[in-house]
């Protein structure tokens, strides 16, 4: 027998607050719960939906090292930044809390009192790297060194960014401490964990028996976890910020972060309902979701119901939809890279296509495996579907219904055969789309209230109004009537969607909220209601906005090239003497052409205060000849000539080799005169 519940509390994961949210936060978490949480409160459900910033943990330390300045400042920034993110698009959270509140530190410190006063942790001892010169333990992400198994430079303790394997810092070959570079030593500390081990024997039927209507990703997970066997996980660290571990002797330890973090769950409920948090948190007839990625599944449905099962008070969730990655134009997203679309950066980039996002997102939405978001597709969906699909259908019942009846529903006369066929074809979608959303399939459901548009499209190209109208003006009056109702009907269907375009849709019909019981009912608009104006309900997207888009990456991608170049070793030493040899020289570039039948080469004539001379350089990748007119160049004078697609070059233009391969040429700072030569100023004195 299934269960009743009467409320339904659904939990976002906590984004990170030492950076912004990207598309891959909200295709993975965001949007998901957003479209679940507006589909309960259209059917009237009893529904809660919380979440807030992380705010502690090494990440938050490491940037605000880099940036000289303190940890509250980093959070309280992003904190601002993400939050403004989400309610531009229109995430709608009944609360947004942060774990540096003073309601979240004393949740957090009472929840790991009462499991050590109940004797729920055991101590242990271990050695963990310690950096003498800094005089401090080192988190796993402040220990850098070579990945022992692809052997990159640059792994941190818990992970190879290179090749993605999980790691513990002593695995690591030649470690160094990312505070003061020095090589850290083994040291022995003090921990408390929680011995999940101890949980196994109830947390893996509770799952794998009793929760089997659970994504196959999420039950898999936990199935491997499983099958090696639960260990003890620490619930401190050493570390200065973070909520201080409230027992004797525990000075410099906090609260790991991942014991922490979830308690805001609990803390900004509290914040909320401050005396009515409990039914939510301690009652069996509420429903408890929890929307995460999937690096997140082990954390909420292993480490998390242990926390709560330990206290003894609380519920534990009843389903935990976990997504799968979103990969961005075919590389995985990366926040330390900047390979993301930020979504602070496309509310400006993009205003008013929120929606456009949120619908790509979903229509691609990583449900059970990683997927992958390009801006061509982007593009793609956007003008195939929402444009000439959903807003092509909009826009005509619209128009016609202004152009024939002043824009007032007509009244609908007998119906054809057709007309009961097209009727049967949508009369199931609410059912339908609940029962996708319910079983949090997302992505199909989106697809059953297109399908919506789709009927409508080719019910209105089917009858033909603008020709009937001539001869059967009555006939009209019912295509216009269905159509209008079909038009209503998606602006209640793709309400937890696309809530913008839906409440613009729900202005143009003049209808005030969206009910989502008439869903599939076909009078919607009684006759005689009058409509508002018709407009277009998304706009074609050029193929400019992408490519800027894409600019915007390719760029991201050369910065972070530029940033990670190394030098190459510098050659051999050669005697002075050796460099006496070469005589290299500034030259004025008096004209400059582009040798015929090559894209490498220019042709330069250059001032070099004899009698000027000829010098064929391949660098016309990187140049226009007409910006290189007046430049004072340097080049090797007694370089034997030689004949270049021929032409007799005498000389060689030096250039720089960037890190991307490009050219630059080698230009003196301020004028000189030509001939003037290049050499060891030092020497040059002294010879004097």
């Amino acid at each position: 027998m299934e269960k009743k519940f009467n409320r339904t509390l659904v939990t976002a994961a906590l984004p990170y607050a030492n950076g912004g949210v990207h598309i891959g936060h909200l295709a993975g978490v965001y949007v998901p719960a957003d479209i679940y949480v507006r589909y309960l409160r259209l059917k009237k459900r009893d529904v809660l939906f919380v979440c807030g910033s992380d705010e502690h943990g090494v990440p938050v330390t490491i940037r605000a090292r880099k940036e000289g300045c303190t940890p509250q400042e980093v959070v309280d920034r992003y904190n601002k930044i993400i939050r403004e993110s989400f309610e531009g698009f229109g995430i709608s959270f009944d609360v947004f809390g942060r774990t540096t509140s003073e309601v979240h530190k004393k949740t957090a410190s009472d929840f790991f009192r009462k499991l050590y006063d109940k004797g729920e942790f055991v101590e242990q001892e271990s050695e963990q790297y310690y950096d003498e010169e800094a005089h401090t333990f080192l988190a796993d992400r402040y220990i850098t060194g070579e990945c022992p198994h692809c052997h990159a430079e640059g792994a941190y303790g818990d992970q190879c960014e290179k090749c993605g394997t999980a790691l513990s810092p002593t695995e690591l070959i030649n470690p160094r401490s990312t505070v003061s570079g020095s090589k850290p030593v083994l040291r022995k500390t003090k921990h408390w964990y929680l011995p999940l081990d101890k949980h196994q024997k109830w947390l893996e039927p509770w799952i794998t028996e009793q929760h089997k209507e659970w994504r196959s990703n999420v039950m898999g997970q936990c199935k491997s976890w499983f099958d090696m066997g639960l260990k003890p996980r620490a619930v401190s660290r050493d570390l200065e910020w973070g909520i201080p571990v409230p027992v004797e002797g525990a000075e410099g330890k906090v609260l790991y972060v991942w014991f922490d973090a979830p308690i805001g769950y609990i803390s900004n409920t509290k914040e909320l309902l401050p005396n009515d948090w409990e039914k939510w948190w301690k009652s069996d007839d509420t429903r408890l979701i929890h929307f995460i990625g999937k690096d997140n599944i082990v954390f909420h449905c292993i480490v998390f119901p242990a926390m709560l099962k330990a206290e003894g008070s609380y519920i534990l969730p009843d389903n935990v939809p976990a997504n799968e990655f979103l990969n961005l134009e075919d590389d995985k997203i990366s926040t330390s890279r900047n390979w993301a679309v930020w979504l602070d950066e496309y509310l400006k980039d993009l205003p008013g296509k929120q929606d456009v996002l949120r619908y790509v997102l979903t229509a691609n939405a990583p449900e059970t495996k990683d997927n992958n978001f390009t801006w061509k597709d982007f593009q793609a969906r956007n003008n195939n579907e929402l444009v000439a699909v959903y807003g092509n259908f909009v826009n005509r019942a619209l128009q016609l219904t202004k152009k024939y009846y002043n824009g007032v529903v007509p009244a609908a006369g007998e119906l054809t055969d057709y007309d009961r066929q097209t009727i049967e074809e949508f009369k199931d979608v609410k059912a339908e789309v609940e029962r996708l959303i319910e079983g949090f399939r997302f992505r199909d459901a989106q697809k059953e209230a297109m399908n919506l548009a789709r009927i409508g499209n080719k019910y209105l190209a089917d009858s033909e109004p603008w020709k009937v109208i001539k001869t059967d003006p009555e006939r009209v009056k019912t295509v216009l009537n269905l159509s209008l109702q079909l038009v209503a009907n998606l602006a209640i269907a793709f309400e937890p969607f696309l809530p913008f375009s839906s409440e613009k849709l729900r202005q143009m019909l003049h209808i005030d909220e969206a009910q989502w019981d008439r869903l599939g009912a076909t009078d919607l608009l009684p006759e005689g209601h009058v409509l508002g104006e018709p407009a277009l309900l998304f706009e074609k997207i050029e193929d400019s906005v992408v490519e800027a888009q894409v600019q915007k990456l390719l760029d991201t991608k050369k910065a972070n090239e530029a940033a990670n170049f190394k030098a190459a070793p510098v050659k051999e030493n050669i005697p002075f003497e050796q460099f006496e040899k070469l005589d290299v020289r500034v030259g004025t570039v008096l004209s400059c052409e582009k040798v015929k039948k090559s894209k490498k080469l220019l042709k330069f004539e250059i001032a070099d205060g004899a009698e000027n001379r000829t010098i064929v350089s391949g660098i016309a990748q990187y140049y226009q000849p007409e910006d290189l007119v007046g430049k004072q160049v340097c080049f090797v004078a007694n370089l034997a000539p030689r004949t270049i697609n021929g032409i007799e070059s005498q000389g060689m233009i030096l250039s720089a080799v960037n890190f991307d391969d490009s050219l630059s040429v080698v230009t003196v700072d301020r004028k000189v005169v030509a001939g003037s030569q290049v050499a060891d100023a030092e020497a040059w004195l002294g010879s004097r």
